[in-house]
């Protein structure tokens, strides 16, 4: 499809274009879902089609098509550049992209096995059995299993040279068990709620994940629950695992460090930042034991390619270091008002075909510290830890947050005691960050995957990862959701 896009780019600049890009994208998905020992359903769906974007006296176009004739082509193309001259009569500043060296290059997630291939009978008596092993359990409602597989299939080209062509895999599975009683639902999930068992992985990764092996254990603790204490309110020591980070990280650091939010830019689907332009080097983000990273190179992430949707390189971006606020994830429009000739992070996605790019965090990383879960735990006289995101809420500016967890346990003596349900925290960015004492070290870190991240308007959906360990935080307040 190369030569389509190059025709695209080619038709963009005769029809006036000053700059051009032009993707061809194919988005193939597959989910499979057991329920109580029954098939709920079989999802398959295939879209493909073309984006094309242009730049006339630095004002953006873009128009997409599903059609992809030479004819269509050239028309799509055309439509875009109508678009761009229509939008230079909005009282804006004309856009200056950030240089990027084009390059002919192709990328594709290391897989192992196509997950697209192995046998439907196979992939349904895996879930079959995770779930039997589920309903087991005395007292559960429902049991369910679920495998998800995507694949996406991408040529680029630009009117600056850039000819790439890239296919990402994504698969994982997960299981989920509901138990009903007293008035009280209770839900248990693993290896994480919101479909948390995807990485950027072939069937492999599926073979290595033990559903079947936590059946059992995830069904008697979401029994268990219904005659569990709810959590305490009280403002103590709280320790989190590698799960409940991820999505800790997600919403306090890698939303409200997109440069586009900073700007103003992305204000309608979740907000601006309480990050300045003037912060970088400066601002306190967290404690001395908190290093983040935006990093599109990770293994298995979610958020790792070769090149992003504007053909910039991927790359290994230091948002916080120690605790110090470094920097802001970027496209090549934005890097320019960050001045030193910034380059692009290269975090431009767009969901699918149809839509303009949008700055995406990549692969928001905790970096690993030193110990293990265990060690933490047994490190600390009295708290909560809690494990498994069920809710979330945060304010327009990133800054006052709450979180709802599946579980908790009291922590007393370096040992973890009784069991609480609906367990909730509360905090401010800066301050949470800058409590953390402790962070788990690499035998305990591990890569997690956010495959449905909202943002833009019209909405778009793009897949995250994180990378992160159990850590712990001082004076935190906890409370039931």
């Amino acid at each position: 499809m190369l030569d389509v896009v190059q025709h695209a780019v080619e038709a963009a600049r005769r029809a006036g274009a000053g700059y051009a890009d032009a993707r061809w994208v194919a988005e193939e998905t597959e989910s499979l879902t057991v329920r109580n020992q029954e098939m709920e359903g079989i999802d398959r769906a295939l879209s493909q089609g073309i984006g094309i974007r242009v730049l006339v006296d630095g004002y953006w176009g873009f128009a997409a098509s599903a059609r992809v004739t030479p004819e269509d082509v050239e028309h799509t193309a055309g439509l875009a550049v109508e678009i761009a001259r229509a939008a230079s009569r909005l009282p804006t500043d004309p856009v200056r992209l950030s240089p990027v060296e084009p390059v002919t290059a192709s990328w594709s997630t290391r897989v192992q096995e196509d997950p697209f291939t192995v046998p439907l009978d196979e992939k349904v008596a895996l879930l079959m059995e995770a779930s039997r092993r589920m309903q087991a359990v005395k007292g559960l409602a429902f049991g369910e299993a679920i495998l998800d597989f995507y694949r996406r299939r991408t040529s680029f080209a630009s009117s600056e040279g850039a000819a790439i062509q890239q296919t990402i895999t994504n698969s994982g599975g997960s299981i989920a068990a509901t138990a009903i009683g007293d008035g009280e639902v209770q839900r248990r999930t693993f290896p994480g709620s919101s479909r948390g068992g995807l990485l950027a992985a072939g069937y492999e990764r599926v073979r290595t994940l033990p559903l079947v092996q936590e059946a059992e254990r995830v069904a008697s603790e979401a029994v268990g629950l219904l005659s569990a204490k709810d959590c305490p309110s009280e403002v103590t020591t709280l320790i989190l695992d590698g799960e409940q980070m991820m999505s800790q990280v997600h919403e306090s650091v890698g939303h409200p460090l997109e440069l586009d939010r900073v700007l103003g830019m992305e204000e309608a689907y979740a907000g601006t930042s309480f990050v300045k332009l003037e912060d970088r080097g400066t601002l306190r983000y967290g404690s001395d034991k908190v290093t983040l990273v935006a990093d599109a190179t990770s293994d298995g992430g979610l958020g790792s390619f070769g090149f992003d949707d504007e053909g910039v390189p991927a790359q290994r971006v230091v948002l916080v270091e120690n605790g110090v606020f470094q920097d802001f994830i970027s496209s090549r429009e934005t890097a320019p008002v960050l001045g030193d000739g910034a380059a692009s992070a290269g975090a431009m996605r767009a969901d699918g075909w149809q839509n303009l790019p949008l700055i995406r965090m990549t692969n928001i990383n905790l970096e690993p510290g030193e110990g293990t879960l265990a060690e933490i735990i047994g490190d600390t006289k009295d708290g909560i830890f809690m494990t498994t995101n069920t809710s979330w809420s945060i304010d327009d500016k990133r800054v006052n947050f709450q979180f709802g967890c599946e579980v908790a346990w009291r922590i007393k003596d370096g040992r973890l005691t009784e069991m609480y349900r609906n367990p909730n925290y509360t905090g401010i960015t800066t301050e949470f960050w800058g409590s953390c004492d402790a962070v788990g070290g690499r035998e305990e870190w591990a890569m997690w995957g956010t495959p449905n991240c909202g943002k833009g308007q019209p909405g778009q959906v793009a897949r995250v990862g994180h990378g992160t360990a159990p850590a712990r935080f001082r004076g935190v307040q906890v409370g039931v959701r």
